[in-house]
């Protein structure tokens, strides 16, 4: 059964047509890389499919059933989450406190801290249990993000831009963390690293506020368009 269907989803803000009649099939398992300019609709779809913002027209069809995701919280009920470009954690708190004030308090502190432990060591993401935020790197931010992302056993993961805001040395560490948690479920990356891109099932180009191409990495790279030029030349970067 298909894990994710969107059927010409389109968002149209005042000034700007930010995604345009983008269908998409994501199966269980596959891992999407997204790629395309700033300001081409990349993280607009992406909160559309968490909840986080509504479309205008089009469908979202979720493990072959229709569903209208009105929240963040309703996307989580259904298995979705979503780990943002920028963070969303108190500064004064440490990773446990942080997660937990997420949650419904069903589960304690306690409970959340082990729960955190027991995910960290699983993947590889190491995450200072004690100290508060505001004494953590960029990267250990990431970690803790990532951490609270999989708490809640998602089927589908989103990852807005990963890397983007850490120095190459964490760049790296995050990058091969998320490749153990990218393998263990289904996932959307938006990214602008070829590297990270080069390990998808799919890579699609959002460009103008449409689904431009598509296709397995070595398809799009071989692949005689503006698109396959802007492939080689990224990765050569990196």
């Amino acid at each position: 059964m298909t894990r994710l269907l969107l059927k010409n989803l389109s968002k149209q803000y005042p000034a700007v047509k930010a995604n345009d009649r983008v269908s998409l099939r994501v199966e269980p398992g596959q891992i999407h890389a997204v790629l395309g300019e700033n300001g081409a609709g990349k993280s607009t779809l992406m909160k559309m499919i968490y909840g986080a913002v509504r479309p205008d027209e089009g469908e979202i069809h979720w493990n072959g059933r229709q569903v209208e995701i009105e929240s963040p919280a309703q996307a989580r009920h259904l298995g979705i989450s979503m780990v943002y470009q920028h963070f969303s954690l108190f500064d004064t708190l440490n990773a446990p406190q942080n997660v937990w004030l997420g949650l419904d308090k069903t589960s304690t502190l306690e409970d959340v801290t082990r729960q955190i432990e027991r995910i960290a060591k699983d993947y590889g993401l190491e995450v200072d249990l004690e100290r508060p935020v505001h004494t953590m790197s960029v990267g250990e931010r990431q970690r803790v993000e990532i951490v609270r992302a999989l708490l809640a056993k998602p089927k589908l993961l989103i990852l807005d831009e990963p890397t983007a805001s850490l120095d190459p040395n964490s760049e790296r560490t995050v990058i091969d963390g998320y490749e153990t948690v990218m393998r263990n479920r289904t996932t959307i990356v938006i990214t602008h690293r070829l590297d990270v891109a080069s390990r998808a099932d799919r890579v699609l180009v959002i460009d103008g506020s449409r689904l431009v191409e598509q296709g397995s990495p070595s398809e799009l790279a071989l692949r005689e368009s503006r698109y396959a030029d802007l492939f080689h030349v990224q990765q050569t970067t990196h």
